[in-house]
């Protein structure tokens, strides 16, 4: 039990050292420049990080603080620094990861800091960059992670009960924070000399609270206790925690935290966000997840005009799930929607246009910094919310309009200003609109999975069957919960058992038949009959018990049953995860002529992996000792083996399942992953079918090895580059100019240029070129990225003006001026038009 007087004296220590780094802040001078730089409150000789209500103070500046979440074990190192770079160049100043318990110390006391778990390489790169960074230690991270990044011998400590004020778990934790905690302060990351600003103790707590009672509040008081006492000099949070004790900031989870998060529970502490979901992650058998960029933006601007003053786009780069380490259910690919996808590649106009919204909030910065706000109602559903910095002219205004079919006019300090329907415009000197969030000026991009030529010459597979097992040992009465017994070392188990059954068991009628029913607490299984495949059966992400019933041969005599049960991925949320449970829990066959007959309590044999994991055939040393055969037309339990050269280029590389059912691949002895083509959405396709093989992994000459556990044929499976060569620009002309053009000088908001007249603006990834257009039309087009079309109206010079403007180049602009109508085009004449383009780089 926490001591109250000793979490006393804490609060009133930190929130003395925050009134003392405010008591000496000066008056900003009148002609600061701030557009991009950081805003100076002038703490003498101030170091570290403190902050109020306001902001954080990092090094004696406030910040507007853009995070972008990369979790540092779902790319690979050398994927690292280009992630980075793109998130810099996006306006990201922050990039935020969790710690991963179960990747640092998969056996109890043997810790692992190597490869993509090199945190301290991770975050020293993040320092390079010159940007801050968030260590979210947990260290419960949920993050649709295997087990939610609590290893698994946890589970087998006496006693214990995760997250609870319960004294094995406590000390267990604590000692990992504390490791955690002291290695990133002998590296010295944190500020002031290193880039970690904010780090965060426990995850989402609230959501599981109340299950635990008064174990669950003592809980909260002791991890606030903790965090605090390992003095690590930087502010700690809790996300969706109501009660985050003492100076720690409470910190909202959400797609709208500016109209839904409750605020901070202190007056003294500032509005953080620590996860705006880009989109939704998901799982097998879910159709794709998408969040638009006009509805991200949105959120963004709503937020920061409410006094918020950190963002964290949860994922700014989702990454792959390698291996064995999704939860339950989710996809390899994770969080794709992201402003950066899978591969790392730009997805515009996301990435794009929440670079804008980052530009036009920092030429805001010192009216919200410095100002007070006041709202303004402007319409029915339209408001303005002003922040006016008093006695000087520093002053910014967010128009929103939350009429979510109409686009309203309203008319603030005498202009006339429209606003598209469910939008914020952004003043940053209350005259000028910078920015827009339904209005989208950057570019759009379309990806492109291009068959590699040289990857997939002379691809040949061969075969290798597994027999399904008899009479195997390690046997109990009943069959073993699957948890327990593969204890996360394998995604299989086999149960094995058999009966005897006489001619007068076996039914008698030709229309009856035995069928097969076994009761399973989850995820799936598949099962044999005297050597003969009989079927498979699994639960959902949303249900994962299920019942298997199949018709099945059986015969007088000795017959054998072999169930294989299968995990995908273990829970990640929720309270006593400990006591979670998978598995067959009830098994019976009907149809016979003696009646029902229940053979869960028959005896069954145990074995941990099929036999093709522990001979390792997915390494070249292990694949040699089978006899491989070519490949027929498909069947269960297989694994094909095969040989590819590298890809042609530096583009990423990817993997197409085509034809595949379940399973999982490895390419040269490394698990890229868990596949599942024949887990159908309800839009009868499957979620993924593009798997990320890292270039990383690649040698000139690349062993690739499938385990198929169902009825695949790999036929069709191919290897692809990836790439968003296609790019586009959709702008009308009432899009505002883009906040890049603008500047701060001397306290006011000055164009960069003398036009600025809305234009189409293409570039062209790394250092490509424009070799088509294939698409242009000045009109009302309609459609997206790749599927444009002509509508009702369009200049017939379209194609050769951008052609123009555009070939051979990397980049280039088009002036909606620049194409003109005939006279005769009567039905363009009223129209409001827009400049539709796609090009193709390369």
């Amino acid at each position: 039990m926490v001591e109250p007087r000793r979490l006393l004296l804490i609060f009133f220590l930190s929130t003395l050292l925050i009134a003392y780094s405010n008591a000496n802040v000066k008056e900003i001078q009148e002609d600061m420049e701030e557009g991009d730089e950081e805003v100076k409150v002038g703490v003498q000789k101030a170091q570290g990080v403190t902050y109020d209500a306001r902001s954080l103070i990092i090094n004696g500046k406030r910040e507007l603080l853009f995070s972008g979440a990369i979790h540092y074990p779902r790319s690979t190192p050398d994927m690292w620094p280009d992630l980075i770079k793109k998130a810099k160049q996006g306006g990201i100043n922050t990039i935020e990861t969790y710690v991963f318990w179960n990747g640092h110390e998969p056996v109890e006391g043997q810790y692992n800091f190597e490869g993509e778990f090199d945190l301290v390489k991770f975050i020293k790169l993040i320092h390079e960059h010159k940007l801050y960074a968030v260590v979210r230690i947990g260290p419960f991270v949920q993050g649709e992670w295997n087990h939610g990044g609590i290893p698994y011998w946890l589970r087998e400590v006496p006693d214990i009960i995760f997250r609870s004020d319960n004294e094995p778990f406590k000390k267990h934790m604590k000692r990992f924070v504390t490791m955690i905690v002291d290695k990133l302060k002998q590296e010295k990351l944190f500020a002031p000399q290193g880039p970690i600003i904010l780090a965060q103790i426990e995850n989402e707590y609230n959501t599981i609270q109340r299950a635990f009672r008064e174990k669950g509040d003592s809980y909260v008081q002791w991890a606030g206790e903790l965090a605090l006492s390992l003095n690590a000099n930087v502010p700690w949070i809790m996300c969706k925690q109501r009660d985050a004790p003492g100076p720690i900031i409470n910190a909202c989870n959400g797609r709208h935290c500016g109209d839904t998060f409750y605020g901070p529970n202190k007056r003294n502490k500032p509005l953080l966000w620590t996860e705006n979901w880009t989109a939704r992650y998901t799982v097998f058998g879910d159709p794709p997840s998408q969040r638009s960029a006009e509805d991200l933006a949105y959120s963004v601007a709503r937020f920061f005009s409410k006094n918020g003053s950190m963002v964290n786009y949860y994922m700014y780069h989702g990454g792959t799930n390698f291996g064995r380490t999704s939860a339950s259910f989710t996809t390899t690919r994770y969080y794709d929607e992201g402003p950066l996808d899978e591969f790392g590649l730009r997805r515009e106009p996301k990435w794009g246009h929440l670079k804008d919204v980052h530009r036009a909030l920092s030429l805001c910065k010192r009216a919200l910094f410095w100002g007070v706000p006041t709202t303004l109602k402007l319409g029915p559903d339209q408001q303005a919310i002003v922040w006016q910095q008093p006695g000087t002219s520093a002053c910014a205004a967010f128009l929103s309009n939350n009429n979510t079919r109409l686009a309203q006019h309203v008319n603030f300090r005498g202009q006339d200003i429209r606003l598209p329907a469910r939008s914020i415009s952004i003043l940053p000197d209350c005259k000028t609109v910078v920015f827009n969030t339904q209005l989208v000026t950057t570019q759009h991009n379309a990806r492109n999975f291009v068959r590699s030529e040289i990857a997939n010459k002379n691809f040949n597979w061969e075969m290798y069957r597994e027999v399904p097992p008899v009479g195997l040992g390690f046997k109990f009465d009943v069959p073993l919960e699957l948890f327990n017994l593969t204890k996360d070392t394998s995604d299989y188990a086999w149960y094995t058992t058999s009966l005897l059954l006489g001619r007068r068991d076996l039914p008698m009628k030709k229309n009856v038949r035995p069928v097969l029913r076994v009761a399973s607490l989850g995820h799936g299984l598949h099962a044999y009959v005297n050597g003969e495949y009989a079927g498979s059966a699994h639960g959902s992400k949303v249900e994962r018990s299920f019942v298997f019933q199949k018709v099945v041969s059986l015969k007088e005599g000795e017959n054998h049953i072999a169930l294989l049960g299968y995990l995908v991925g273990l829970p990640d949320s929720g309270a006593y995860m400990e006591k979670r449970f998978a598995g067959p829990r009830s098994i019976t066959i009907l149809g016979l002529n003696t009646g029902t007959l229940d053979i869960t309590e028959n005896g069954w044999g145990h074995q941990v992996e099929i036999d093709g994991e522990k001979k390792k055939l997915f390494t070249e040393e292990g694949s040699k000792s089978v006899q491989w055969t070519k490949p027929d037309q498909g069947g269960p339990l297989t694994w094909y083996k095969g040989y590819f050269d590298a890809p042609e280029g530096d583009n990423p590389v990817a993997i197409v399942m085509t034809g595949m059912g379940k399973g999982m691949v490895w390419i040269n002895g490394r698990s890229i992953g868990r596949y599942w083509n024949n887990y159908l959405s309800p839009l009868k396709k499957p979620t993924q079918s593009e798997y990320h093989i890292p270039r990383a992994y690649l040698k000139p000459k690349n062993l690739i090895v499938l385990l198929e556990e169902e009825e695949g044929n790999p036929k069709d499976v191919h290897i692809v580059t990836v790439n968003r060569d296609t790019i586009c620009s959709a702008v009308s002309e009432i899009h505002p100019p883009s906040p890049r053009l603008f500047e701060t000088k001397n306290g006011s908001l000055q164009p960069k240029v003398n036009d600025l007249k809305p234009e189409a603006e293409l570039i062209c990834p790394g250092k490509k070129q424009i070799v088509a257009v294939e698409f242009a039309s000045y009109g009302d087009p309609f459609g997206a990225c790749g599927a444009y079309f002509i509508g009702n109206c369009t200049a017939p010079e379209s194609k050769q003006v951008v052609e123009t403007y555009c070939l051979g180049k990397s980049s280039c602009q088009i002036p909606l001026d620049s194409i003109h109508f005939s006279d005769q085009n009567d039905a363009c004449t009223h129209l409001r038009k827009t400049l539709a383009v796609q090009v193709k780089c390369a």
